[in-house]
């Protein structure tokens, strides 16, 4: 039994040493190379640190950011990688709530990260990638993990204005990444085209796919998806064979018309997740690329990035709304019901996943983790937890399973998780507004704030922009009155849907 992911960075480092491992723009890193990399920054790491202890990295679309993060898991430790890109107000949260001693930051993120409220020590990642591997420290601290050992923490949004961390051990994640790559027939001759920023949960089948199977991976330029025909251009230069993406990376260029120009001529397999598929967009990949494998992933990050998946067999049309199919191997769902008995069969109920890739809860919130990582209720006579999504789902007559939205106000937007809460916690801190409520018209895909008070549209974009994430920042804007309300005081939230325009 594999006791690490450094098992598999070691056994394929040998076998492909001088295959490209990843490569961007302007870098590429052979096997050899990359786990060289992941030694040096190592050895580093464990002569700062105690084996266990968490290393944040700040640092860009480049292929030395892997090698960063499994840099901290060769010193023993465990990474939280963070995205420059956000405001200083979130990373500061972030860092608040993981508290770490040691940061990782490229030099292009080295101002950022010392203009952060960060009382430890931040490391130059170029100033260590030639230091000196010392191999008995390094098989020292490998000997400290375990394969239940934390690999990762992935922060997403909480409902309390404050991120959480998800933590992931190297148990989970190896187990996804064997069910997925079954799925997708993940093999060394495949070459995966990243879209999705390092930092975030769907990355990591682009990083963890070629350290175990041989495969490799190009970082694309994150101005490349704003271009879809440049996009398709690096595809094919590229010779790009698989792509796990968000719904909105596949979506933007079936929208932009790329096909009408040219086709990824070297692409096998598409998965994608994230959000609901607009099937009038897979239509076009359909038409244009037949032959591909498309495949239609669902999963919260608590259970190591997806747990379900469904092949899309048939020629989808524009009203086609997918299932998300069946839990991958080694994945168990069910569905409850409110007082959390089992549904009947056909009818709907909540989403609940339950195995070894659940993750190991809420770094540093014990609280919520008890709230959130449950027993399950239909077993009482042994220990066995299970996470309840929020999400609704049911059973079709063969098995498939079925998504019906949201059980509660955390929402799917641009491929990212987002607890409403969390949108009106910060808009509550802004000078001028009063009270306010966020919803979100899930067909256009914007996200509302209704508020009251004397703050302009003006002045909320420009804190929110300041405060939080691109992703994060309302699109809609209405100021009223007053909040309209139910007879029992609550807001009247189908009365400020009619809004929606």
């Amino acid at each position: 039994m594999e006791t690490s992911v450094l098992c598999r960075l070691d056994r394929t480092a040998k076998a492909y040493a001088d295959k490209i491992a990843f490569k961007d723009s302007e870098n590429a890193l052979t096997f050899g190379e990359f786990n060289a990399l992941t030694k040096a920054v190592g050895t580093c790491l464990a002569n700062k640190v105690p084996a266990g202890a968490p290393v944040t990295v700040m640092s860009g679309r480049h292929v030395y950011t892997p090698a960063c993060y499994l840099g901290a898991v060769r010193a023993g430790c465990f990474y939280a990688p963070m995205d420059g890109d956000m405001p200083v107000t979130r990373l500061n949260q972030i860092l608040g709530v993981i508290k770490s001693q040691i940061m990782i930051a490229d030099r292009a993120h080295l101002e950022k990260a010392q203009s952060l409220d960060f009382d430890g020590e931040i490391i130059v990642m170029e100033d260590i990638l030639e230091t000196q591997p010392d191999e008995e420290l390094l098989a020292q601290r490998e000997a400290t993990l375990v394969n239940t050992a934390p690999l990762y923490v992935i922060f997403t949004s909480g409902s309390t204005g404050v991120p959480k961390g998800v933590i992931t051990s190297h148990l989970s994640l190896m187990t996804y990444i064997d069910a997925v790559s079954k799925v997708l027939d993940i093999n060394d001759s495949d070459i995966h085209g990243n879209q999705s920023p390092l930092d975030y949960i769907a990355a990591i089948r682009d990083i963890y796919f070629p350290l175990t199977f041989g495969s490799s991976t190009y970082i694309i330029p994150k101005n490349e998806f704003a271009v879809p025909t440049a996009l398709f251009e690096t595809l094919n230069r590229e010779k790009i064979t698989a792509l796990c993406w968000s719904v909105a990376g596949v979506e933007l260029p079936a929208k932009l018309g790329a096909f009408d120009v040219l086709k990824p001529e070297y692409l096998k397999k598409l998965c994608f997740s994230g959000s609901v598929m607009p099937c009038k967009y897979l239509k076009i990949w359909q038409e244009n690329l037949p032959d591909v494998l498309y495949v239609n992933q669902y999963g919260p990050t608590e259970a190591t990035a997806s747990c379900t998946y469904y092949v899309v067999r048939e020629k989808v049309d524009d009203d086609t709304v997918l299932p998300i199919g069946k839990p991958y191997d080694n994945y168990r769902v069910m569905l409850l019901t409110e007082d959390d008995k089992p549904v009947p069969d056909g009818e709907t109920g909540e989403i609940c996943v339950s195995g070894p890739i659940l993750a190991l809860g809420y770094y540093g919130n014990s609280d919520y983790t008890e709230k959130s990582f449950i027993q399950n209720p239909l077993n009482p006579n042994y220990r066995e937890l299970i996470y309840k999504t929020g999400d609704l789902g049911s059973f079709a007559p063969d098995g498939t399973l079925l998504f019906h939205g949201r059980k509660d106000r955390q929402i799917k937007h641009l491929g990212h998780r987002i607890e409403l809460g969390e949108i009106e916690e910060a808009a509550r801190k802004i000078d001028g507004v009063v009270d306010c409520c966020s919803l979100y018209n899930k067909p256009k895909e914007h996200l509302y704030l209704f508020y009251t008070g004397t703050a302009t549209s003006k002045d909320i974009v420009l804190a929110f922009r300041q405060n939080m994430p691109a992703f994060m920042v309302p699109r809609k804007l209405v100021n009223l009155d007053v909040l309209p309300t139910l007879p029992n005081g609550k807001l009247d939230m189908q009365t400020l849907k009619t809004y929606f325009k």
